[in-house]
């Protein structure tokens, strides 16, 4: 379902379950990668670590499992719930630079995903990312719309959110949901480059910089 791979200090995780949506078995491996590479920076003070983000298949993420989730009971469904804030908030917090490399379709969760990570490229010829829970039925909690409106122009959270527009990956450009894009066969190499880049960069204070600058939001998690 996720795998944690390393190669010197750049870890990469890759999820790898057909459409890569989430459920409570991804969040606990989701979890358990988090862990892994926060541990590693805690013990390893020096510079070069960072975490990529990618799919396998067609899909990025998919978003939630909503079948899954409606077989869950009450106490099932605040678990997930509450973990899935925690994973956020811990994303977004990590204390190494992160990148996604958006290989295919990003929706809804799976768009979240990728807009909790510092920096996004995405396929250039195939596949969307959209914020498409008007079109599921689906609330977006507060905290979540925090997320969009700390990334995002008022105009594109607006669109995204009010629409369910599925964005190319020239439109996200665009629109500045990503930060770049790249043909399938670059896509993971220019993500791998960026993500070295900025491991290059003295850790301490990297950290230091994230946590001020999303440590107000991740509180709200």
């Amino acid at each position: 379902m996720i795998d944690l791979g390393k190669d010197g200090g750049i870890y990469t995780l890759t999820m790898n379950n057909d459409d890569n949506t989430i459920c409570l078995d991804w969040q606990e491996q989701m979890l358990a990668a988090l862990n892994e590479v926060e541990s590693h920076c805690a013990k390893d003070k020096s510079d070069g670590t960072a975490l990529v983000m990618t799919g396998a298949g067609k899909f990025f993420s998919n978003g939630v499992n909503i079948e899954a989730m409606n077989k869950l009971d009450e106490a099932g469904v605040e678990k997930f719930a509450t973990a899935m804030l925690e994973i956020h908030r811990r994303m977004m917090l990590l204390p190494c630079p992160t990148v996604a490399a958006i290989n295919g379709h990003a929706f809804a969760g799976g768009a979240f995903l990728a807009l909790s990570l510092d920096y996004r490229i995405m396929r250039e010829d195939r596949g969307w990312i959209a914020i498409s829970e008007v079109d599921a039925g689906v609330p977006i909690p507060a905290p979540m719309m925090e997320i969009l409106r700390s990334k995002l122009s008022p105009a594109v959270v607006r669109d995204a959110v009010l629409t369910g527009k599925r964005y190319t990956a020239r439109e996200a450009l665009a629109a500045s949901m990503i930060d770049g894009c790249a043909a399938q066969e670059e896509l993971l190499a220019r993500a791998v480059a960026l993500a070295t880049t900025l491991a290059s960069k003295e850790p301490g204070i990297f950290k230091t910089l994230k946590q001020t600058l999303y440590g107000e939001l991740a509180a709200r998690f």
